[in-house]
């Protein structure tokens, strides 16, 4: 018996260290792919401030937390399986359905600052100034699940092409660690963002000169940091979008463009040292921009065309 016993807690020991690397390597791959999807994810935390606005204060919060839960499930529940189907049986597919994800990212950056530049502005909050707060309430959290499913959609297919040589339960546990560090991240950080003037407001009523100056200090700069998030999204909307595309161009056997931009690339960094690899990076990521904004002026101008309002199809997409 005690050799048995001895046997059995060998064999469970075992057991336990294949667990544990197991998870290493989940832990690893999920790690890997969510550090390619970081620039939808910049947008996706950029994007879900706007949500909030023209709703009380005590409200903010638990909105928040309901469009959290409405990602996760759109994350765990719609675009896990899908993305398990794909990788399974028609892993071709991924490719032109990231070009297009990057296409439609593209056209809502183009969109956006065309907006600015012309002020014509058809914010949902205009849209929908006659609701009660319930129903203002409601369907903001719709607008905001809906916009959500498009970049969570982006972000489980980033994660995914990176993960194409693991198996598929790796591929599947990977994807699902990816998709729940990614919405506690970003709805994490939304919900400190919004939440920043109220703590201002807070730190403002305090006794000490210092808590009152930095509380002060945070009711001014929380309107400057929301506007800055939105040009920090429509950036990372066109980098992201711009890259899917020039990357998609080269998987499907059109290296141009992308080549162009790469050389390019490297030949201007060649001889910087030690910024050379910054350097690289950043004439990348304007590269992919120039291909978003070409690509999503490109679509503007069709849906215009066709609708006179290119705005409609990003609110009731």
């Amino acid at each position: 018996m005690p050799s048995g016993l001895i046997a059995l807690l060998d064999d469970v020991a075992m057991i336990a260290k294949l667990a544990s690397a197991s998870l290493d390597d989940v832990a690893a791959a999920a790690g890997k792919a969510g550090t390619k999807a970081a620039g939808v994810v910049i947008d996706d935390t950029a994007v879900t401030p706007r949500y909030v606005n023209g709703l009380t204060p005590d409200r903010e919060l638990p909105i928040i937390w309901k469009i959290a839960k409405g990602s996760l499930r759109n994350k765990i529940f719609f675009l896990l399986p899908i993305a398990m189907l794909l990788a399974a049986f028609a892993p071709f597919l991924m490719t032109p359905l990231l070009m297009i994800g990057g296409a439609y990212l593209s056209f809502e950056a183009t969109e956006k600052i065309l907006e600015v530049i012309t002020g014509d502005h058809h914010d949902e909050e205009t849209l929908l100034e006659d609701d009660t707060p319930a129903e203002l309430e409601a369907r903001q959290v719709k607008g905001a699940i809906r916009t959500d499913f498009i970049l969570s959609a982006e972000i489980m297919a980033i994660a995914l092409a990176e993960l194409k040589d693991q198996a598929l339960a790796m591929q599947a546990l990977a994807l699902a660690l990816v998709a729940i560090a990614i919405t506690a991240g970003v709805y994490g950080a939304v919900a400190l963002i919004v939440k920043l003037d109220d703590i201002g407001l807070h730190l403002a009523e305090r006794q000490s000169k210092l808590a009152r100056s930095f509380g002060m200090f945070l009711v001014h700069a929380v309107p400057k940091l929301l506007r800055a998030l939105s040009a920090l999204g429509i950036a990372a909307m066109l980098w992201v979008g711009g890259q899917i595309l020039l990357h998609g161009l080269e998987d499907i056997g059109l290296p141009l463009l992308p080549q162009i931009v790469h050389h390019f690339a490297e030949d201007v960094a060649h001889g910087l040292g030690g910024i050379g690899s910054v350097v690289e990076w950043l004439i990348g990521a304007l590269g992919g921009a120039l291909m978003g904004i070409i690509i999503g002026g490109a679509i503007v101008l069709i849906v215009k065309q066709f609708t006179g309002h290119p705005e409609k199809l990003v609110v009731d997409a």
